[in-house]
């Protein structure tokens, strides 16, 4: 398998160097030749030089031999940037660093769906350590014939929730409203701009993911006076 990383910070080369035991090849993408030029004597993998955020650097780390871009930089905004970016380059997979609340929310809207926010799950089982429980990670409970996805809902999907249109093998697990945890039993109606997040067998997927694509595409055609 092949991977692209975006800088070369500490996570991105922590990440890259197990991606390298197990056997995959590994392509890093920095901006500073002084930074590759010491790197190239610490890591056996391939390197480009330039601005991961830009179109025609991301051309060269050749979208389609590789199996998922990591966007893991520092700063969220140059992630989503470059996570866009990959994404109308047709790369298979992109997955993307975010730190701060306020925009995982975007993501979702935004559609990149492999979003890391590593701030909030650590603050959770640090609480969770204070109270003297013990915190299951999502991905031990949930195994390969299932997913979590989340999606951010839209007019078409306003209304009660017992009309919401879903694939076969598709649950509700709960809604965020403005932010807040609301569980299916506490509402009986979604609001546009909830976070829908729901848990839907594996195969079903492509289907829900067509579905939401469709409903974008629907609206675009009505919002263009040419249509």
């Amino acid at each position: 398998m092949r991977f692209v990383f975006l800088g070369t910070n500490t996570l991105t080369l922590a990440t890259a160097r197990m991606l390298l035991v197990e056997g995959c090849d590994v392509v890093l993408v920095e901006k500073s030749k002084a930074r590759i030029d010491e790197l190239s004597e610490q890591i056996e993998c391939g390197f480009l030089h330039g601005d991961g955020s830009l179109p025609d650097v991301l051309e060269q780390a050749d979208p389609g031999s590789t199996d998922a871009l990591f966007a893991l930089l520092n700063n969220e905004r140059d992630n989503i940037i470059a996570a866009l970016v990959a994404r109308s380059l047709k790369f298979r997979r992109v997955i993307l660093l975010v730190t701060a609340p306020e925009f995982e929310h975007i993501c979702v809207e935004l559609g990149l769906e492999d979003t890391v926010a590593p701030n909030r799950a650590v603050a959770r089982h640090l609480v969770n350590m204070i109270r003297g429980e013990k915190s299951l990670e999502l991905s031990a409970i949930i195994h390969a014939d299932a997913e979590v996805f989340s999606f951010v809902a839209a007019e078409s999907e306003a209304g009660p929730i017992s009309e919401l249109s879903l694939p076969k093998s598709t649950r509700i697990i709960c809604l965020y409203r403005a932010g807040k945890l609301v569980l299916p039993d506490e509402t009986d109606r979604i609001q546009v701009e909830d976070e829908i997040v729901v848990i839907i067998r594996s195969e079903r997927l492509p289907a829900l993911k067509k579905q939401l694509e469709s409903r974008k595409d629907n609206g675009a055609a009505e919002s263009d006076p040419g249509s």
